[in-house]
C-alpha cells in the first residue's frame, strides 16, 4: 500500500501531519506542504486547529477581489464545501489576464464596430456560426443564474464563449460586429461575479452607462437556429464519413445523401444495406450484412 492510498484510506491528509512536523522543526515552507500534498497525499482541511485557514484579504491584496470572488464561485456548487487551493486561485486569476488581454489588444476596433441589431441580422459564414455560439451560451448561462442558481457552471459557460471569441479569426465589418456583441454579452455575464474588471472593461469600449446598471442580455432565438447540421455517418456501428444536410431535412432526404457520399459508397460496395437508422440531428447507421 502506497503512502497516498494508507492517507486516503484512513480519511487523513498530508497537512494533517506534516504541517505539525514542519512547525516542530521551525520551518515556514507553504509551497513544500503543497507539494507534498499534491504528490502523495490528500490535501488538508481547512481549520482552525490546524493552522491552515486562508486570509481573504491576503488573497485580495495579491490577486484582487474579481479573482477571489470568482475562484470561490467557481469551485463548486453554493451548497457545497471546497477547498481553497493555490493552483486554483491561480486559474481564476489567469482567466482574468485572458480576458483584460483579448479585449484591450482590439480595444479600438471593437469600440468601433458596429454591433447593431440591423447588421447582425445579414451576418453570413464564420460570423454567424459564432453568433449562434454566443447566444448557446448565453442561454445556459442565464438557466443557470436565474433557474437553478448553479453560479460555478454559469461561470463555465462565460469561460466557454471566451474561448469561442478568442478562436474567432473576423474577415470584415460584419465579423468586428459579432466579436463586439460577445465581447458585451461575455461583459454583463461576468459582471455580477467580477464587477470591478468588467466596469473598466466596458468603459474602455465605449458602451453607455455603468454596466451595473446594463439590463441583462436577452438570447435571440433566431441565431440559435441551425440552417445546416453535420451527421456523422457509421456502418455497422464504426464512423466512416460526415455528411451536410438542411438542419430540416426528411428522413429520406438524409438517408439518400449518405448513401450517395463517396466515402459511404466505397465500405457498402457489393454489401447489402439492411437498414438505415437516422436519430434527428445526431447521426446515421447504415447497417450492411
Amino acid at each position: 500500500m502506497t503512502v497516498a492510498e494508507f492517507l486516503k484510506l484512513h480519511k487523513l491528509s498530508v497537512g494533517d501531519n506534516v504541517s505539525i512536523l514542519l512547525e516542530k522543526l521551525g520551518i515556514d515552507n507553504p509551497d513544500l506542504l503543497r507539494k507534498l500534498e499534491g504528490e502523495i497525499g490528500e490535501i488538508a482541511k481547512m481549520s482552525k486547529s490546524k493552522g491552515n485557514i486562508v486570509d481573504p484579504e491576503e488573497a485580495v491584496d495579491r490577486y484582487g477581489a474579481d479573482t477571489v470572488r470568482l475562484y470561490i464561485l467557481f469551485a463548486g456548487p453554493p451548497q457545497q464545501d471546497f477547498e481553497w487551493t493555490e493552483e486554483g486561485i491561480q486559474g481564476a486569476y489567469r482567466f482574468l489576464s485572458r480576458l483584460w488581454n483579448f479585449i484591450t489588444e482590439r480595444e479600438e476596433d471593437l469600440r468601433n464596430a458596429d454591433d447593431s441589431p440591423e447588421r447582425l441580422k445579414n451576418v453570413e459564414g464564420k460570423g454567424k456560426e459564432l453568433r449562434r455560439e454566443i447566444h448557446t451560451c448565453l442561454s445556459a448561462y442565464l438557466k443557470d443564474m436565474e433557474e437553478r442558481y448553479q453560479f460555478n457552471t454559469a461561470i463555465a459557460q462565460a469561460m466557454k464563449l471566451l474561448g469561442h471569441l478568442t478562436d474567432f479569426k473576423p474577415t470584415g465589418k460584419e465579423d468586428m460586429g459579432v466579436l463586439k456583441e460577445g465581447v458585451k454579452i461575455l461583459l454583463l455575464m461576468l459582471a455580477p461575479i467580477t464587477p470591478h474588471i468588467c466596469e473598466e472593461l466596458w468603459h474602455r469600449l465605449g458602451f453607455e452607462g455603468l454596466i451595473v446598471e446594463a439590463p441583462v442580455p436577452e438570447v435571440d432565438h433566431r441565431a440559435l437556429v441551425r440552417e445546416k447540421v453535420e451527421l456523422p455517418v457509421q456502418i455497422n456501428g464504426k464512423l466512416r464519413s460526415r455528411i451536410v444536410v438542411d438542419a430540416d431535412a426528411s428522413e429520406e432526404q438524409v438517408r439518400e445523401t449518405a448513401l450517395a457520399d463517396e466515402k459511404v459508397k466505397k465500405h457498402i460496395d457489393g454489401k447489402q444495406v439492411r437498414k438505415v437508422i437516422y436519430i434527428k440531428g445526431k447521426l446515421v447507421n447504415i447497417v450492411v450484412a
